[in-house]
């Protein structure tokens, strides 16, 4: 068995800092895979932006296809965030 004193020393400060409140894992990982999925929106958005502007249906609506991505990656983001908030508040 391998003994690694940086976790063991990094377990036991989380386990003081949240002895008295208890953490669904799950909740974290969606909140965090909402986040990564909000980020991925704004990091994408430009690369994907003019193949969707060459399609003809959607030229002429580029600007509010824009707006209704960029909304929707704030929302991930700002739901991925309350359910950290939720999740590590006292």
């Amino acid at each position: 068995m391998h003994f690694d004193p940086l976790a063991t020393f990094i377990g036991s400060i989380a386990g003081d800092f949240m002895a008295d409140k208890q953490v669904n894992q799950g909740q974290v990982v969606w909140a965090v895979a909402l986040i990564l999925a909000g980020l991925g929106v704004f990091y994408r958005l430009p690369q994907v932006m003019p193949k969707i502007e060459a399609i003809p249906q959607f030229a002429a609506a580029s600007g509010i296809i824009r707006f209704c991505f960029y909304f929707m990656g704030l929302f991930l983001i700002g739901g991925g965030c309350k359910k950290l908030y939720q999740q590590y508040r006292k």
